[in-house]
């Protein structure tokens, strides 16, 4: 993967970040001073391709608001500081974080603190009341907010709440006129192909519709476990973030948050939160302001097929537990590394994403019942969930250059492994207390290139038992290929995160 970091752009309402693959780039549409490509809009269901989007459009876009927003004194970021109006959690962080240190990736030296700066996004008005809708990183760390309507009024807006973790944002607009508002729809009606119309504020630009059709339900984005997305075509520009996604009859069916593009600018492929679990974080918020979610305190990771047949597993399917944190409700539950989560109070895990979302839904202090799979059999657990805490920041540590003395070889794998001592840990910038076995080397095109595993990794057990040497790592692969295993599990500490990896043996 290759990522470029981009020199923010002249205009101070709009700059952008792009995350460069093989193929796209995922960007985040925000009304930031350092913001990225905005992406909001509204999104209409049709059954048949309809003869126009004109009556739609002019019945639902009075109720659809541009978002101009002011931050105070600026400066630029340090390396290794918080940019300005970036989100801190939720499907964003990493862009920016990634994006943003500096020109070409380089740090930036901190500056002396500039003019106030701005943003531009969109929203729209949920009830006569004036409540409106918008994204998080649309507003995140604004000290002035203005909602400006269709017909050019504008409105000094109340932040009531907002929430990282799904990127969603209340404002209140208070006015002695009656309103134009539009409700929420249900979006778990909409299908893949519907036709849909989007309302925004692209480039500031004011009042833009565009239309397309639902591309595909259910997309994960990177750091957005808490959300389904909903992948539209209809096209969103930087400064559309927040808007509303309108079904035919004219209901809000999405909130557009990100596109994917190479080049920052619309290619087609947008995404949006979904209303069924819009209104849901929205109504918490108008409630109190904040959101309150259930936790349980496992670090999870995907069940491959490999994975799975190394479990003995028939199908490739739940929440791998990588970690259990200490004091957690998994870990009073007796729940421990290498258990798969099946299921959550009674609701299938079918991919390992569906496992936060159900938690964060789950009130604290109720107890659930779980189904987990562990030593090759189903079995069950109580859990009573906990309230989340504010996430940790853990310092990950790099390794360094990688040492060709003291190797050992495990056979037919190309994997070349050590002993953890106080030289190799120096060498590879290991805490002073890391236990396990130290990769030294893989051979490429090895079955161990191909499991992902690389040279600095440490290898803390394998099939769920602790190894402390290379020399008991290797004599229990050797016991699993003479057991006819397929699939050698081993626990692999990367960078301060632990997970399993399946290691299949050459003769299986």
């Amino acid at each position: 993967m290759t990522s470029v970091s981009l020199r923010a752009a002249p205009d101070p309402q709009a700059e952008q970040s792009v995350d460069r693959r093989a193929t796209g780039v995922l960007a985040t549409v925000g009304a930031l001073t350092v913001a990225a490509v905005l992406a909001t809009t509204s999104i209409v269901q049709a059954r048949a391709m309809p003869e126009s989007f004109a009556d739609l459009a002019e019945q639902v876009a009075p109720a659809v608001v541009d978002i101009t927003v002011v931050h105070g004194a600026s400066a630029a970021p340090a390396s290794g500081q918080a940019v300005p109006n970036a989100p801190q959690e939720g499907p964003f962080k990493d862009f920016f974080e990634r994006f943003f240190d500096g020109e070409q990736g380089q740090p930036q030296v901190p500056s002396q603190p500039g003019p106030r700066s701005g943003g531009v996004g969109s929203g729209f008005i949920m009830d006569p009341e004036g409540y409106v809708v918008t994204n998080n990183h649309v507003v995140a760390g604004a000290s002035e907010i203005t909602v400006t309507t269709k017909d050019g009024t504008d409105f000094d807006a109340e932040l009531i709440g907002r929430d990282d973790r799904t990127d969603l944002a209340l404002l209140k607009i208070e006015s002695d006129a009656t309103l134009p508002y539009v409700e929420f729809g249900e979006s778990d009606e909409v299908r893949v192909g519907d036709w849909v119309m989007a309302v925004g504020n692209p480039f500031g630009l004011g009042g833009t519709v565009t239309a397309g059709i639902v591309s595909a339900r259910g997309r994960d984005l990177r750091g957005g476990t808490l959300v389904d997305f909903m992948q539209i075509d209809a096209a969103i520009n930087r400064g559309n973030s927040g808007g509303p996604a309108f079904n035919a009859e004219g209901e809000v069916i999405g909130i557009n948050t990100a596109i994917f593009s190479p080049s920052g600018g619309n290619v087609g492929i947008g995404f949006a939160i979904p209303s069924d679990q819009a209104e849901e974080i929205i109504a918490d918020l108008r409630d109190d302001g904040k959101i309150e979610r259930g936790w349980l305190g496992v670090r999870i990771q995907p069940v491959t097929k490999d994975i799975a047949e190394g479990f003995g597993m028939k199908k490739a399917k739940g929440a791998l537990i990588s970690a259990v944190e200490s004091d957690s409700p998994a870990s009073a539950a007796g729940l421990k590394a290498g258990d798969v989560i099946l299921t959550w109070d009674g609701d299938e895990i079918a991919k390992f994403k569906d496992l936060p979302r159900l938690v964060a839904a789950t009130d604290p202090k109720t107890e659930v019942p779980v189904k987990i799979w562990r030593d090759k059999a189903e079995a069950k657990v109580e859990v009573t969930t906990g309230a989340l805490p504010e996430p940790d920041k853990l310092a990950a540590v790099q390794p360094k250059a990688k040492p060709e003395i003291g190797q050992t070889e495990i056979p037919e794998t190309g994997l070349s492994v050590a002993n953890l001592d106080d030289e190799m840990r120096a060498k590879f910038g290991l805490a002073e207390d890391a236990k396990g076995v130290l990769v030294t080397k893989v051979d490429n095109n090895s079955l161990a290139a191909e499991m992902g595993l690389r040279p600095g990794d440490i290898i803390k057990s394998v099939a769920l038992q602790d190894v402390d040497s290379a020399d008991a790592l290797a004599e229990k692969v050797k016991a699993l290929r003479t057991d006819g295993e397929p699939v050698a599990m081993l626990m692999v500490w990367r960078q301060g995160a632990e997970s399993f990896m399946a290691l299949r043996l050459a003769d299986a």
